[in-house]
């Protein structure tokens, strides 16, 4: 512990240099400033780690299935569980995407599920995030420069490993990748968590891109290159609002969307990470 308090700020001077930073508007105005970084961690002890990971699985799981019901048979509504006016008047049921079923029946495939522990000590969910989480990127990087400056730690404490999500991420884009490349669609250098699109590229070989060099053609999706050269696009790992996707479906007006994707990917021609909004 000692070890992670003396090299903060060499830490600190290693995120700068790397450019770990986000954004916010205040005022009208886009501002970037550098992540923070805390030496002293919040410890979370095996036992009780491993009882969250197996009740958020379980809340991802139940998510998909309800997302599944909602935009599929209705099942839940049918049965007075939910209220109608409940699900269809909702701000984030999308009219278009119902009865779409996505690639491998996944509509979440990436979930944000925020935390807090209460002066009680329960653990309560203030929200689930399902349309563009973001952050991991952070932590994957503060860890590593944390393991170069006090490898002792990590090899003395047992601490839970987080190396293995670009595999993960990876893993889950090639899954329902209907065949093409994976890219990673960003709204470009003044989006908030730009670092985090470009950070999660470079480590699972996804192509960034804004989506000026992807067209649509005969409802598939291709990337262009810098050298002309066309492939085929499979998954699209999309940190773009749904309403700003495709200017074809959603918001007309949008300019950072891809028009007509919503047509490759409603006839499966592509895998949409994540699928749909709650």
């Amino acid at each position: 512990m000692d070890s992670l308090i003396r090299n903060a700020e060499t830490i600190n001077r290693l995120l700068a240099r790397y450019g770990v930073k986000f954004g916010i508007y205040k005022n009208g105005e886009f501002k970037e400033q550098l992540f923070p970084f805390d030496p002293i961690p919040r410890v979370i002890g095996r036992k009780e780690f491993y009882y969250l990971e197996a009740g958020l699985r379980q809340r991802v799981d139940a998510l998909n299935c309800f997302l599944r019901d909602i935009y599929g048979k209705k099942q839940i509504v049918r049965d007075g569980i939910v209220p109608e006016e409940f699900v269809f008047s909702a701000k984030g049921f999308l009219a278009p995407c119902d009865g779409v079923c996505p690639p491998k029946g996944i509509y979440s495939h990436i979930s944000g599920i925020d935390l807090v522990q209460s002066k009680d000590g329960n653990w309560y969910i203030l929200e689930d995030n399902l349309r563009v989480p973001s952050g991991a990127s952070y932590p994957m990087i503060a860890r590593e420069l944390q393991r170069r400056g006090a490898p002792e730690v990590f090899a003395k404490a047992g601490v839970v490993d987080n190396r293995n999500y670009a595999d993960l991420l990876r893993e889950v884009m090639e899954h329902v990748n209907t065949g093409g490349i994976n890219v990673i669609l960003s709204p470009g250098r003044y989006n908030a968590a730009f670092f985090e699109h470009s950070y999660l590229a470079e480590k699972t070989g996804a192509v960034l891109t804004t989506g000026k060099e992807i067209v649509c053609e005969n409802d598939c999706l291709y990337y262009i290159d810098y050298n002309g050269k066309k492939q085929r696009v499979g998954a699209v790992y999309r940190r773009i609002s749904d309403e700003y996707l495709d200017p074809m479906t959603f918001y007309e007006e949008s300019v950072i969307g891809i028009p007509h994707i919503f047509e490759a990917y409603r006839k499966g021609n592509v895998a949409l990470i994540n699928a749909s909004r709650r």
